[in-house]
């Protein structure tokens, strides 16, 4: 499993499997945010089993599906709200990880945006 740190709330990753949840609450991660719909690619694992395990270790888990390549405001919108709302630090997923740090970046420029 690839992590890479964007800042020390919020990191991101590739796809995740069942077994990758483990090292993620090992990591010292509080909750998972998944940014990838379900069905986006043959064999990827459903949501429901990543929640399930997480839930089990005792993380929290959010999802917020955005659709690669079509990021809207309200995916914007709601990424933040999740954000905001889980424990931290946080471990969000998608396909590479570049939608995290995508939805990541927008939010940013976004609550700048409103402080002015």
């Amino acid at each position: 499993m690839r992590v890479v740190e964007i800042t020390p709330d919020y990191s991101v990753s590739p796809q995740l499997g069942v077994p990758d949840v483990a090292e993620v609450r090992e990591l010292g991660f509080r909750s998972i945010l998944c940014n990838r719909p379900d069905g986006e690619e043959a064999g990827q694992p459903e949501v429901a089993a990543i929640r399930q395990e997480a839930e089990r270790l005792g993380l929290i888990f959010a999802w917020v599906p955005v659709v690669s390549g079509a990021i809207t405001g309200e995916n914007v919108e709601d990424f933040a709200a999740a954000f905001d709302a889980l424990p931290k630090p946080v471990l969000a997923y998608c396909r590479s990880g570049g939608r995290c740090q995508n939805l990541w970046m927008l939010a940013q420029r976004g609550r700048a945006a409103r402080a002015r």
